[in-house]
């Protein structure tokens, strides 16, 4: 096959496929083994070697205790002999699109990071479940809720383990806002207001402006964030939305959603309110409760994070996020510990997205969102 760059790739694997799939949950022991502590650990592959998993991925992966890197999947060789050299790789080890398939023959790679652009991930992940490899899949985890049920479908029918790389959830600001509304800590969470934004002013070709390859802009992105942060701060799942969007800059961001803002309605008569751009700076999470409020400010980017309370400052050491994520997740299939960003709660979050959208195509319309109680919420 003639050699492609990765621009042409995107542009020709951004075209979608897939149709919905059943879901069904994967039967933990086929994630289980026999120890408690790894005598191996994990092997992970990347797939896609931009700014993510060079500056924190792979770094992460040298500090990790359940998992390393064995493996990585360019379309550019430049890349390849660079990350040959740095991380020790030898060359059946590394991938590029073409050859991804052969993945399934090395016994070195147990998981495969999908991290390129949006609309390659449901692609990917598809493949390396078929290739009996356990996934994780960056953000947003498809274009459409029909693509996550696809990715759900083929990670079960495979029996592989499906994670988000959703770093948040495995550190520890994160971790103590969900006990602060697990446990009451401060009554029930009665508003939640949740911020997630930067401003792009860099390379207006950038995949992430083309909304083939993006599916769509700051909701997709940094949105993300902001709909997790309104869940795990209220402890519920969304019952319905209502949503804005706002463009000061069409001439740069011609394709995509510059700026969202949507007020959500949680059961109980919890109400919330969120805000994403590619336009501002914002990186908050605030709960206001029967009995006092908690906020995390920055909640949202790499660290270190920094959280208050009515009761005082919080404050924990600064390790990696995406260490404690992979880790995790390497624990989740060695010892079956809980999935702390499992596939389905990638699915909920876009099932939100696009309501969000539908709401603001609709001209504002309050969009009721049926999802159970529980669902997607993770261990």
């Amino acid at each position: 096959m003639a050699p492609v760059n990765r621009r042409q790739f995107n542009q020709r694997m951004g075209k979608g496929l897939l149709g919905t799939l059943a879901l069904g949950s994967l039967p933990l022991n086929r994630l289980m083994a026999s120890c408690s502590y790894p005598q191996k650990k994990l092997g992970i592959a990347l797939v896609g070697l931009g700014s993510y998993s060079t500056y924190q991925l792979a770094p992460a992966l040298q500090q990790t205790q359940y998992c390393r890197l064995t493996g990585i999947v360019t379309g550019t060789p430049e890349k390849a002999e660079v990350w040959k050299k740095k991380y020790k790789l030898s060359a059946e080890h590394v991938y590029n699109y073409e050859n991804f398939d052969h993945i399934a023959a090395n016994p070195a790679i147990d998981i495969v990071y999908i991290v390129l652009p949006n609309s390659m991930h449901a692609e990917y992940s598809i493949r390396a479940a078929r290739a009996g490899k356990h996934v994780i899949c960056e953000k947003p985890m498809g274009l459409n809720v029909a693509e996550c049920d696809a990715i759900i479908a083929a990670c079960r029918e495979a029996g592989v383990a499906l994670g988000m790389g959703y770093r948040l959830h495995s550190e520890p600001y994160t971790q103590q806002i969900k006990r602060f509304v697990r446990d009451k800590t401060f009554g029930e969470v009665r508003f939640i207001s949740a911020d997630a934004a930067y401003i792009s002013r860099g390379n207006p070709n950038q995949w992430r402006l083309n909304k083939a390859l993006s599916g769509g802009g700051a909701l997709m992105n940094m949105g993300v964030y902001s709909i997790q942060s309104c869940i795990y701060g209220s402890g519920k799942n969304p019952a319905a939305v209502t949503a804005q969007e706002f463009s000061t800059r069409p001439d740069y961001f011609g394709e995509t959603d510059e700026t969202i803002t949507a007020q959500f309605e949680f059961p109980g008569g919890t109400v919330g309110q969120m805000m994403t751009s590619h336009n501002a700076r914002a990186n908050r999470l605030y709960g206001s409760c029967d009995s006092g409020w908690f906020e995390l400010q920055p909640a949202n980017n790499y660290g270190p994070l920094s959280g208050r309370t009515s009761q005082g400052p919080i404050s924990f050491p600064h390790e990696s996020q995406q260490k404690l994520q992979m880790d995790d997740f390497a624990r989740h299939i060695l010892e079956g510990t809980p999935n702390s960003a499992p596939g389905e709660m990638g699915r909920r979050d876009m099932v939100i997205v696009e309501a969000i959208y539908q709401s603001i195509r609709e001209g504002g319309k309050r969009i009721a969102i049926d999802l159970p109680e529980n669902y997607g919420m993770g261990g």
